[in-house]
């Protein structure tokens, strides 16, 4: 259940009334008027839905143009336009904007050629648009535009295909569908007719899934599929329609459900290298993936790279020569948040070794440099994501989880030391391109330069090293909205938590904020979720801090036990003891922020388990639970990754330890407790915490006489992601928060 701040808690408090206040009749109606604070310098929820939205970027084979996705929303249209930027990396060229009009994937298939997915009637189709790109010199200022109009090369059968990738030396393109059981792309049209004209709408199942994420498993999974596209002499597109199952017969899945995607699978050369849940183990309660290398044309059956002594796994990734492999392995079985190790794999030598066993930070993301004897990688440190490096050493003689190698092939040495990197990639001639973001703008692109002779450097000494050089921004694609708004760039304090452990936390000032002023302001503590999450440097569409500033809070975000980015043995100590140490953390964050920062007046905004239990001192005004836990037993049972209970509870919902440890710590056996109004919000296809565990507090406090309002979104999963709703999100938070603390000055 590790999800970018699944479980949302956010709070204000003055000091409590001598009875709640009376509820209102009308469910549908608001109990006063309210707006949000909008003005032109001020970044509000309708700035942050309607602000441009980057993918991730990606170079061309050249390493001279870089490929950014984005989409814009329009209130005013109601509608989502999708487009692409084309940058320059080492030119001053002006880059280029592409409105893709029919929305769809775009991707590189050559250097100067982008391919763009667009639906069809029947399937989708692949236009190739051509790219002019001329650098400036003497008497030319440069271009970069299109050359012709887009022309149709591929036909697909299916409107599900996605996660599309190229290999120029193979002329094969790779990408993922959902098949039924036989696996035959070309009949899923007559299978899904057939599925659909059963006579009922039963799904009927023997084993789990049941249920995933947001959406009842049926009959289909998705697989790697590779067919031939390639140029003829005259440079015309030749695709062949013989479609290539490369997981027939193996019952894999590939890319990994929910989020899997092209993270999930690399190509190389010839090569297809994949990840895939373990096919003989009960996906529901167990993590482990095992690792797949297959040849593109799909002559051979995959073969098994992984020991088959591991947990989940990441970032499969090839070097260009295809010679190595590299991913991201997690020891335990059953455990989605343990320290994720890299582990290479020489496809010469066949021999297995761990790279990370006593680094205690765990990567994300990975990339072989170009000549791949360096591996690059993005990994969270205390609380911010940056980018390191390592060099590839010589491969061991025998397969081994902790080789004896010198600190320079252990110790990794960090690239940036700010924000939140990601989307690596090496490029030729010492360079790496990178996504990075902050609490003050979305991704942009940035590429740091001379990194040869970084590397001579690391491969020289025995000592670790300091990289001294600069990243370069390349894309500026939210700076002209944002400029005026004075977003915080937040302020990272330390204090003293549970066991006396250093625990790290986030303030951002509000809008209007000076430094030793009179005025106080009302004090909004944001709860991060996960539980092993973090708030790190880093933006969100979803709960961003910075909009919670501006309309005239001063934030707290406190990272307590359970956090990720500082250091495994904190991340682990959450389990079996959610109301233990880290609500002695916040606690103690809590009264640390408010002395530091005597400007914030004690009137404060929180949630979930704080309300079951007044002896924490929190003294909330009001809270705000989003697709919060209700009843930890009975999530045991309904939620969908089984596994995350389990061990989050020291078993499962009906044994011993688990019991006891639910009887402790269950909002639900505290309810005698609760006096504090509440607002709680929940998504109808939320699976991981289904909306009975908002609606059944509802109920409890609506008996108890106790202000509360539940915000049910039926078309929404955990998190809210439709556009207008995000701003209903935020409308009914705001509203909430006015009510309250509105005129608390």
């Amino acid at each position: 259940m590790r999800f970018p701040l699944t479980f949302l808690g956010l709070t204000a408090q003055i000091p409590f009334q001598s009875s709640p206040p009376p509820l209102t009749n009308n469910p549908m109606t608001s109990v006063q008027e309210f707006s949000f604070k909008e003005e032109p310098n001020i970044f509000s929820p309708k700035d942050l839905v309607q602000l441009r939205r980057p993918g991730a970027a990606v170079a061309n084979d050249a390493g001279d143009l870089v490929l950014v996705p984005f989409s814009e929303y329009s209130l005013k249209e109601k509608k989502n336009k999708k487009s692409i930027l084309l940058a320059p990396i080492e030119s001053a060229v002006e880059p280029l904007e592409i409105q893709l009009e029919k929305g769809g994937e775009a991707f590189w298939i050559q250097s100067r050629t982008v391919a763009h997915v667009v639906e069809a009637e029947n399937g989708l189709e692949i236009y190739a648009l051509d790219i002019k790109f001329e650098t400036e010199s003497e008497g030319n200022v440069g271009v970069l535009a299109t050359s012709e109009p887009p022309v149709l090369i591929v036909r697909l059968p299916n409107k599900s295909a996605t996660n599309f990738r190229y290999s120029v030396t193979a002329g094969h393109l790779v990408f993922s569908d959902y098949v039924y059981a036989d696996g035959n792309l070309t009949s899923v049209k007559e299978q899904d007719e057939a599925w659909d004209a059963r006579g009922n709408t039963a799904y009927v199942y023997d084993t789990t899934y049941v249920r995933h994420w947001d959406t009842w498993v049926g009959n289909k999974k998705q697989v790697l599929f590779s067919v031939p596209l390639v140029q003829d002499p005259d440079r015309k597109w030749v695709f062949k329609e013989r479609f290539t199952n490369l997981l027939q017969g193996t019952k894999h899945s590939s890319p990994v459900e929910p989020f899997g995607g092209t993270d999930d699978f690399d190509v190389s050369r010839d090569q297809v290298i994949y990840t895939t849940k373990d096919p003989e183990l009960d996906e529901a309660w167990h993590t482990k993936q095992n690792v797949y290398i297959v040849d593109i044309k799909g002559v051979h059956s995959p073969r098994e790279l992984t020991s088959g002594k591991q947990g989940a796994i990441h970032s499969p990734v090839l070097n260009t020569q295809a010679t190595k492999a590299a991913w991201l392995e997690l020891d335990k079985d059953g455990y989605e948040s343990d320290r994720a190790k890299i582990v290479v794999y020489d496809l010469e030598k066949n021999v297995r070794y761990t790279l990370t066993q006593r680094w205690d930070r765990s990567p994300d993301a990975l990339a072989f440099s170009k000549e791949g004897n360096f591996i690059y990688f993005t990994a969270g440190d205390e609380a911010i994501v940056k980018v390191f490096v390592l060099p590839v050493p010589p491969t061991p003689s025998t397969s081994t989880t902790d080789p004896e190698l010198p600190k320079k092939y252990t110790l990794p040495v960090a690239l940036t030391h700010s924000k939140a990197a990601s989307g690596i990639q090496p490029l030729y001639t010492g360079r790496l391109l990178f996504s990075q973001s902050s609490l003050t703008s979305p991704n942009d692109v940035f590429i740091i330069r001379d990194l040869k002779r970084l590397e001579d450097s690391i491969l020289q000494s025995d000592e670790p090293l300091r990289f001294d050089g600069q990243a370069e921004q390349i894309t500026r694609l939210t700076e002209s909205a944002l400029k005026s708004k004075k977003l915080s760039p937040g302020e990272s304090f330390w204090f003293k938590g549970a066991n006396d452990k250093n625990v790290q936390g986030w303030a951002l000032k509000p809008r209007g904020w000076t430094s030793n002023e009179k005025k106080k302001w009302p004090v909004v503590l944001l709860i991060h979720g996960g539980p092993q999450g973090a708030w790190e440097d880093q933006w969100s569409n979803r709960w961003n801090p910075n909009v919670f500033a501006q309309q005239g809070y001063f934030v707290i975000m406190i990272n307590p036990t359970g956090s990720t980015t500082f250091g495994q043995e904190f991340t682990d100590a959450i389990a079996e003891d959610w109301g233990g140490k880290p609500f002695v953390d916040m606690q103690k964050g809590w009264k640390y922020a408010l002395d530091a920062y005597p400007e914030s007046q004690p009137v404060r905004v929180g949630a979930d388990m704080q309300s079951s239990h007044p002896e924490y001192g929190f003294n909330f005004k009001a809270l705000v639970a989003h697709d919060g836990v209700f009843d930890s037993n009975y999530n045991g049972y309904s939620t969908d990754e089984l596994f995350f209970f389990n061990h989050e509870w020291g078993g499962r919902p009906w044994e011993k330890k688990s019991k006891a440890l639910s009887e402790k710590f269950s909002p639900s056996n505290f309810v005698s407790n609760w006096n504090t109004p509440q607002l709680l919000i929940h998504g109808s296809k939320d699976y991981r915490l289904p909306d009975t565990e908002s609606i059944g507090a509802f109920h409890a406090l609506q008996q108890l006489g106790v202000r509360s309002r539940l915000v049910i979104f039926p078309d929404e999963n955990h998190w809210v992601l439709n556009h207008g709703n995000s701003l209903k999100w935020h409308y009914e938070v705001f509203r909430w928060f006015d009510e309250f603390v509105g005129n608390s000055e």
